[in-house]
């Protein structure tokens, strides 16, 4: 095969790739109009955070960390200067820390969760105290590695992760049993996420980068989600603290502003988003972001018993509509994926066919 050659087929192939991509990608969470507009607060200047991957907020401080390093930092930033004013380390030597997050007892998760290749056979989670203490659980996925860049803890504590997938759902996970110091658990697959390709133009990677998850945070009441991509970031409604019920729901989008390599995300208690980039670049805060999510609805009263021996009544459409809307809209884009790549292939051959 000539040089020539190959470099049309290589050509056809990123055609085929970008036509799956873009046919099947789902539209409910497409367009992020009426979100308020970034204010930058202050730029990363701690050389020990060009590679920053994660962010979570007290409202007190910015707690920061690098994917870097051979041992555990974070770094308390000052909210105003982003000044480092203080640092919890601790002498264990991480694999690839991609997030954090804060936990109800102050103390700090990190998600040592990162797998670019795919190829580690466990994963870990790092509980920080700020006397240095640190524990360290080992985790495995029941279908094999992936790479994960999303903590989030729900308000029991209880830890999920988001996996970073180019094409199909992100899939998320959650301690399968309680988790032992110095023993492995497995995860266990409790949800899955199908975000969409945007038309951003910012990010590394244009195209399938905006949907890839590279940060993710839960608000201090655990009401409120919020995943972040290169370009994007998505707001889940969590109004009874489920997270795993939250992520099915379908998000609000909100752009973010351009950023090298955004990989950090946090709730402020006040319900400000903040978010940052790799390479000492500014944190940009979203005021009021909260009030993108719908208030909380309340829970429908329970249709009483029918006797004994008759018909229930059938539920009334504007339910039945509101269940399909929430819960299907979401399960069915891992279908939809599927026949936009199948008809991408088709288009492909067809346009063979025609050459001939």
């Amino acid at each position: 095969m000539t040089a020539s050659d190959r470099g049309h087929r290589l050509r056809r192939t990123g055609a085929l790739v970008a036509a799956v991509a873009l046919l099947g990608l789902p539209t409910g969470a497409a367009g992020a109009q009426g979100a308020p507009a970034a204010e930058q607060r202050c730029r990363i200047g701690d050389p020990n955070l060009t590679e920053l991957s994660g962010l979570a907020s007290d409202g007190r401080y910015w707690y920061a960390v690098d994917d870097g390093g051979s041992s555990i930092r974070v770094a308390l930033l000052d909210r105003g200067d982003c000044s480092v004013r203080d640092v919890w380390t601790s002498e264990t030597d991480p694999y690839d820390i991609e997030d954090l997050a804060l936990a109800p007892d102050g103390s700090v998760w990190l998600a040592d969760t990162g797998d670019n290749r795919r190829e580690r056979s466990t994963v870990a989670l790092h509980r920080l105290t700020a006397n240095g203490d640190s524990t360290l659980y080992r985790l495995n996925y029941p279908d094999g590695p992936h790479d994960a860049e999303a903590i989030l803890l729900d308000r029991t504590g209880t830890p999920y992760v988001v996996t970073k997938e180019p094409f199909g759902v992100a899939y998320v996970y959650r301690p399968a049993a309680p988790l032992v110091a110095d023993a492995t658990v497995p995860w266990e697959r409790v949800g899955a996420i199908t975000l969409p390709t945007t038309d951003s133009p910012d990010g590394p990677i244009k195209g399938i980068g905006t949907r890839l998850v590279t940060g993710g945070s839960v608000s201090r009441d655990g009401t409120m989600i919020a995943l972040r991509t290169y370009t994007e970031a998505y707001l889940f409604h969590a109004p009874d603290g489920d997270l795993g019920a939250a992520l099915q729901r379908i998000p609000v989008p909100v752009r973010l502003p351009p950023e090298p390599q955004g990989e950090a995300i946090a709730w402020e208690p006040d319900g400000t988003l903040v978010t940052t980039s790799e390479g000492l670049q500014p944190v940009f805060a979203f005021p009021a972001a909260a009030a993108l999510l719908p208030e909380a609805q309340p829970e429908p009263e329970p249709r009483p018993e029918p006797p004994a021996g008759q018909t229930p009544p059938a539920p009334e459409q504007d339910d039945a509509a509101e269940q399909h809307d929430g819960s299907d809209a979401l399960s069915t884009a891992p279908a939809l994926v599927v026949a936009g790549g199948l008809a991408a292939l088709l288009l492909y051959f067809l346009a063979r066919m025609r050459r001939r």
